[in-house]
């Protein structure tokens, strides 16, 4: 019997990418709107951890279920670490993509280059009555003053990864998942989650 593992998501195509990472450990994947769970879990914390947990533990709480859940952005060291937990609502809750980088380019006008910056993921994972576990990963660059590419999404334009001499947005889907932060955090949980199963 395959053990359940909820994606604590709305969003399905973050579900078929978890879908394909995970195919080949004995879970059935579930998502949030699958289980008909229509309450939102504050993201009140001040690191991408405390988020990445309080849904993991806030979801597992409410459904019994193993709960799989992420917090990702982008922390930009001229601003002190901005937008970072605040990436995705930087520039207000109805901003494109392309209004949250044009607004961080500004932000950084008045302060020199180059402008480091990376993009951290966590992945928690929380099982009822078990202490939660959080996987980490970080990917450095730098800030470009103009956008690059059109692959990829949020911040991917603007952010260069100077190894490869080219942005995130450049890189065919294939790199990127192989060195994304995102991709490096799911896999080392995807670790820990056969882990979790032969226990």
């Amino acid at each position: 019997m395959d053990q359940k593992l909820l994606v604590a998501t709305h969003n399905q195509g973050k579900l078929q990418e978890y879908r394909r990472l995970l195919h080949d450990l004995p879970l059935t994947l579930t998502y949030l709107d699958d289980i008909g769970v229509r309450e939102e879990v504050a993201e009140t914390g001040s690191t991408f951890a405390a988020n990445a947990l309080l849904k993991a533990q806030e979801y597992a709480g409410m459904t019994g279920l193993w709960t799989w859940a992420d917090d990702s952005g982008l922390e930009v060291d001229a601003l002190q670490g901005a937008p970072g937990v605040h990436s995705a609502r930087y520039a207000g809750t109805d901003a494109t993509d392309q209004d949250r980088y044009e607004m961080l380019l500004r932000e950084l006008q008045s302060h020199p280059r180059p402008w480091t910056a990376r993009f951290q993921c966590v992945v928690a994972i929380a099982r009822p009555a078990a202490a939660p576990e959080t996987c980490t990963a970080t990917l450095e660059g730098i800030i470009t003053a103009t956008p690059r590419g059109s692959h990829g999404f949020g911040y991917d334009p603007v952010f260069f990864l100077p190894d490869h001499g080219r942005t995130l947005a450049e890189l065919p889907t294939s790199v990127k998942n192989e060195i994304s932060h995102r991709g490096q955090a799911s896999r080392r949980a995807k670790d820990l989650l056969k882990d979790l199963l032969e226990g």
